[in-house]
């Protein structure tokens, strides 16, 4: 195609989206006469009429029509493409509203907050605690964390930490005075402080997979004194030796290298998808979404090679009678 005519194209579009030969100019910044003797340039080159007008109206002729239907689709890809090179050379700046589980928060983002600012000066960040599912565009968020098994196929996300497990934890104290459990049927013999979902009211149930090669997935009904909807409080009454507790491995991962809790049952807890970033769409991403998905990309690949399990605790821990 030639390429001069690309902004007899774009003027014709114009006319087309406003119905009017007034209305076009405006926005264009040109005047009527100068619009209209880019029609006629590009019907005469065309040899087609396009517009049918008069001193008071105008409408597409059939040609017209089609033209346009055509060209709408390829303008826009052009104006996307502008855009996207426009704001792959401008800083990130502005607010950002991520709503988030408070686990990933303090996990995931927390931590590195003063790098991020010192990285993006102009950004500000909101961030929306919310343990349920969140739908961004509803909620007016630009990016949403939840685990990977909770998003949809068909929503846009990246993984923003290295795969997890569920992690059985107590405190020295408590496994010096009530033993260890070997298998997750010797729950039934332990205090363990159980989580309710604010959102769902439901308790959550310790999920478990036997360590056998064809292992089979099961859960077991956690039983004990304490019931909470707060995983802060569940940690710390497990500091406290009120309980076992199984969370997710990062969210108890100081506690697990100053051993002040323990991990046990660990071969029956398998890896699985950890947390995503997920956005509305991947088109005309902001810069902002793009450097904050890139930066927690960054830091999850530095938490994958350094994760830990957890230290020995210097304390002899007796087994589970049977």
């Amino acid at each position: 195609m030639d390429p001069s005519k690309l902004p007899l194209f774009a003027w014709f579009a114009q006319i087309a989206r406003h119905g009017s030969f007034t209305k076009a100019a405006a926005e264009m910044g040109v005047s009527r006469a100068a619009l209209s003797q880019n029609l006629k340039t590009l019907e005469d080159q065309l040899n087609v009429k396009l517009i049918y007008r008069t001193t008071r109206e105008m409408s597409l002729t059939e040609e017209g029509q089609r033209l346009f239907d055509q060209l709408q689709p390829a303008l826009g890809a052009i104006e996307q493409a502008v855009r996207g090179v426009g704001e792959a050379n401008s800083a990130p700046a502005g607010l950002l509203r991520v709503n988030t589980s408070r686990i990933a928060a303090r996990s995931l983002i927390e931590p590195h907050l003063a790098e991020l600012f010192a990285r993006y000066p102009e950004l500000k960040l909101e961030l929306v605690m919310d343990d349920g599912f969140s739908n961004i565009i509803a909620d007016g968020c630009d990016a949403g964390i939840r685990m990977g098994e909770s998003l949809a196929a068909h929503v846009v996300a990246v993984p923003i930490s290295p795969m997890l497990e569920m992690a059985v934890v107590a405190s020295p104290e408590y496994f010096r005075t009530r033993g260890v459990p070997e298998t997750p049927a010797d729950l039934t013999k332990h205090d363990c402080v159980a989580y309710r979902h604010s959102s769902s009211g439901a308790v959550f149930r310790w999920e478990f997979t036997s360590p056998e090669a064809d292992g089979h997935a099961f859960v077991v009904e956690p039983q004990g004194t304490l019931i909470t909807n707060d995983d802060d409080s569940m940690i710390r009454a497990a500091l406290q030796g009120a309980g076992l507790v199984q969370h997710v491995d990062i969210a108890v991962r100081q506690q697990l290298d100053d051993g002040s809790l323990v991990r046990v049952l660990r071969d029956w807890c398998k890896p699985f998808a950890g947390f995503y970033l997920y956005v509305p769409s991947r088109d005309r991403m902001p810069p902002k979404v793009r450097a904050f998905t890139d930066f927690l990309i960054e830091k999850r690949d530095v938490i994958a090679t350094t994760k830990r399990t957890g230290k020995r605790p210097s304390v002899r821990l007796k087994r589970q009678k049977r």
